[in-house]
């Protein structure tokens, strides 16, 4: 039996959630989310929240009916108030800079790598902090997780990107002598 299966999602004031033909849709005030749903768990919106019950009882629908209420509450979340994850870079000589819709990063490397932002996804850069905001929790996690492993962080300075809040771990360097 699923936990998060069996709690109720609230919808919160001025957002709609819409089922159609397998489809379940979140419109709220930062903008709408669309995500296709498996014939194995039921949804069902009443009295301004949303209801899951698996329609078989198998392991596959029991696994289903917990991930698609976290999908389904991470979409209500992300369309009222946008997930956002931050990065710090760390390094001497290493920067980046955001120029239209892509990232140059320069990080020791013989060449400035570049990445495309992807739609519906907005950066900012403040010093030596990024800052990657959007409403859809899995596009933000996975790109921020894409810059980070273009430098990731290493234990003996700590040069590299690495998320706010991460601790590294240091290791002792050569000792001389």
């Amino acid at each position: 039996m699923s936990r998060v299966g069996k709690q109720h999602i609230t919808i919160p004031p001025k957002t709609e959630v819409i089922l159609s033909e397998g489809r379940v849709s979140v419109k709220g005030p930062h903008g709408e989310l669309t995500r296709a749903l498996r014939s194995e768990i039921a949804l069902a919106v009443v009295d301004g929240a949303v209801t899951f019950t698996p329609t078989v009882e198998n392991n596959f629908a029991k696994a289903l009916w917990g991930t698609y209420a976290s999908h389904v509450a991470n979409m209500v979340k992300g369309v009222n108030e946008p997930f956002k994850k931050e990065l710090i870079l760390e390094g001497v000589g290493f920067k980046w800079e955001v120029a239209g819709d892509s990232i140059t990063l320069a990080l020791g490397f013989s060449h400035p790598v570049k990445v495309q932002i992807p739609a519906g996804l907005t950066v900012k850069i403040e010093k030596g902090t990024m800052t990657i905001s959007g409403i859809d929790k899995e596009q933000v996690g996975g790109f921020a997780a894409s810059i980070r492993a273009l430098k990731k962080p290493e234990p003996y300075k700590g040069k590299g990107i690495r998320y706010v809040g991460e601790v590294i771990r240091r290791k002792e360097g050569k000792k001389s002598a």
